[in-house]
């Protein structure tokens, strides 16, 4: 008996997730800046050279008394470019920035934040960045009131505005006793966003900015007995590489979690919810002012009639049958919200699906898509090599206007990015 509801998905390390990346291995130039943050840079060098990249560490001065050069050198077993003057014959300068695949700067601070908005080139990374003609990422970390100033705002703005990937800063512990948002990403997220702009070739567009995006997550939990509950495999990480990626594109995200056992997305406000029942309170609360409202979760589509009070004993007779009720379809309650007028949102729904004698997975995908009434139906053929448990995921996106796109397996995060590439040319009609 399937209880789970619809969405494949698995939790992969973010090694394996930039491994499948490209097959050819790519020149990264990581770019260190002069903050705390800088010693968990160490282990995104780390991802990015254990995916078989190669990785030119170019620290600034006051990184260098965060994080000494023999760190750097070691974890990527290449000379560590410092400053425009050592080996000014290679005219490193400008030769490391036209090299690139990809530039990732982290921890960026305010100051390189600054610099690079205005164009200023003083040192080593400043260069690298004006003949840089690749994708670039800035992985911002500071304390709040630094990030929250106007300048710093505005210079985010400039840098989005320039086709530049900026994420959003994480909320948590800074330095000392304070708490807020300022934080450094975790480096396993940071590398999932690499991959995929070495997967794009391209910069993410800043084509959600102003846009609210609500995402649900993981697999909900039914309970049986105090201890007991009925539940499926899915562990939210397609839900969180897709809020990852829609926060990076500009958007303020919400993500309803139900059982996701992840480290919250950056720049993503986090409502943690157990049973269908409090998934569906939490989606329709946060749905009133979206924009788009992406049903990633796995919905259980049953629970138990009867909620036992007390752990349910083993004894030597045959367990009594379990009686299932109906869960209510959270995805067909938004659609009839939107169609009376209650909220006006792009509606994406997830759908396992395997074939069968009557029909093949395609098939089934266009009959749900026409029965469930959302815009975009994300079809995953469920197997051995893709959707739950593994690392990867491929799918077809349908559209209620008859449009097919294709995802051919790979990384989690390229389905998220060609999801909201279609949600977005919703919007834009």
């Amino acid at each position: 008996m399937t209880v789970a509801g619809s969405e494949p998905d698995s939790a992969p390390g973010a090694v394996a997730a930039v491994a499948s990346a490209a097959a050819a291995p790519k020149h990264i130039v990581l770019g260190v800046g002069g903050g705390i943050a800088a010693y968990k840079v160490a282990d995104l060098l780390r991802h990015l050279v254990e995916a078989g990249h190669h990785v030119t560490v170019v620290p600034t001065s006051s990184a260098l008394k965060f994080v000494g050069e023999a760190t750097w050198a070691a974890l990527s077993h290449h000379p560590v470019a410092t400053d425009v003057w050592s080996d000014a014959h290679d005219v490193p300068h400008v030769r490391i920035g036209r090299e690139a695949d990809l530039v990732v700067v982290a921890p960026a601070t305010a100051d390189l934040l600054a610099k690079a908005a205005h164009g200023l080139a003083d040192d080593l990374l400043t260069n690298a960045l004006l003949t840089a003609r690749c994708p670039v990422l800035f992985v911002p970390a500071m304390h709040t009131e630094m990030w929250e100033h106007p300048a710093t705002r505005d210079n985010v703005a400039t840098l989005r505005r320039r086709s530049t990937t900026v994420l959003e800063p994480a909320i948590g512990r800074l330095t000392g006793v304070d708490t807020g948002k300022g934080r450094l990403p975790e480096p396993a997220e940071i590398a999932r966003i690499a991959e995929l702009l070495l997967h794009r070739g391209i910069s993410l567009p800043a084509d959600l900015v102003g846009r609210h995006v609500v995402i649900t997550a993981g697999g909900t939990r039914e309970a049986l007995d105090p201890v007991r509950f009925l539940g499926n495999r899915s562990s939210g990480k397609q839900g969180f590489d897709l809020a990852t990626v829609a926060a990076a594109r500009g958007a303020q995200v919400t993500v309803v979690a139900a059982n996701v056992d992840l480290p919250a997305p950056a720049g993503s406000e986090v409502i943690r919810v157990v049973s269908a029942e409090q998934l569906r309170e939490a989606t329709h609360a946060a749905a009133k002012n979206a924009d788009v409202v992406v049903m990633a979760a796995a919905v259980a589509d049953f629970r138990p009639a009867v909620l036992a009070p007390h752990k349910i004993k083993k004894t030597d007779a045959e367990p009594a049958p379990v009686t299932l009720v109906r869960n209510p379809d959270v995805l067909a309650e938004l659609v009839a919200a939107r169609s009376s007028g209650e909220l006006d949102a792009v509606l994406v729904g997830f759908a396992a699906e395997t074939g069968d004698d009557s029909a093949g997975v395609l098939e089934h995908g266009r009959d749900k898509l026409v029965r469930k009434g959302c815009d975009f139906l994300v079809v995953n053929a469920v197997s051995d090599v893709k959707a739950f448990g593994q690392p990867d995921n491929a799918a077809v996106i349908l559209g209620a206007d008859g449009s097919e796109r294709e995802v051919p397996l790979g990384p989690k995060t390229v389905l998220a990015s060609a999801i909201l590439d279609s949600v977005i040319s919703r919007l834009d009609r």
